[in-house]
């Protein structure tokens, strides 16, 4: 086994893309970033850390709602510049607005579709802030 190569978080300014796929049925969950405090803490812990650009601080998915990606399988692609995270999403929802993945509006025509339903309330979770 080739000794494991770490992530180049100098070529995005200390950011790389972090892809959270279902480990069980494939289907992607969302895209995030991570820094290298992120990435350490995903490690140690199992559970899946992002870098929150928004609010410019270390995120650890689900802190908040219960919804944590429980780390099944972690992928490196051949630059070393994103990461492909196989998770189990605990509570079935890995988007902020309750649905099961971020990518549930699909392109029809003109226009956009809502593509399944919410598995949670964002406002019972989070609040109304």
């Amino acid at each position: 086994m080739k000794k494991l190569e770490r992530p180049n978080f100098a070529k995005m300014g200390g950011l790389l893309p972090a892809i959270a796929q279902d480990a069980v049925s494939g289907e992607v969950l969302m895209l995030a970033f991570m820094n290298e405090a992120a990435w350490e803490a995903t490690l140690k812990t199992g559970e899946v850390h992002y870098f929150s650009r928004s609010r410019n601080q270390l995120w650890h998915k689900g802190g908040t709602s219960g919804h944590v990606q429980r780390v099944k399988e972690l992928f490196l692609d051949c630059d070393n510049d994103t990461v492909l995270l196989k998770v189990e999403q605990v509570g079935g929802a890995a988007c902020h607005t309750g649905y099961q993945s971020c990518f549930h509006r699909r392109r029809r025509g003109d226009d956009w579709e809502v593509v399944g339903e919410p598995v949670f309330d964002p406002k019972k979770v989070y609040g109304d802030g």
